[in-house]
């Protein structure tokens, strides 16, 4: 996500966003994650990220737990979006590929730990 902060200041963008995610601590309005709230408060005045900016989906297929590639290209940001963490898939033994690349930052883990 890309934020122009004048703009977000303007529209008072922090409180909108708050009272959604207010309501969703009284009364369960959505499923999804953190992503509703700024989705309901832009109402489709967003414009996608290219992919080459964003690596999004290497947190795998939601439904079948499948391990994705990188899209093909450079890319900038490597983003875990989904239900498969990389610290989850390592420490259960059951890594995607790309979880590698997560690895020698996640500071639960000795870096011995990675070799076996």
């Amino acid at each position: 996500m890309v934020i122009d902060l004048d703009r977000w200041r303007d529209g008072d963008y922090t409180t909108k966003i708050e009272e959604w995610m207010e309501l969703q601590k009284r009364m369960r309005i959505y499923e999804l994650g953190s992503l509703p709230p700024f989705l309901l408060v832009f109402a489709g005045n967003i414009v996608p990220v290219d992919h080459r900016w964003n690596q999004h989906g290497l947190g795998g297929d939601n439904y079948r737990g499948l391990c994705r590639d990188l899209h093909p290209g450079p890319v900038s940001l490597l983003h875990w979006s989904g239900k498969g963490k990389p610290w989850a898939r390592l420490d259960a033994n059951r890594p995607c590929p790309l979880d590698a690349l997560w690895a020698p930052y996640d500071l639960l883990q000795s870096p011995f730990a990675l070799d076996s």
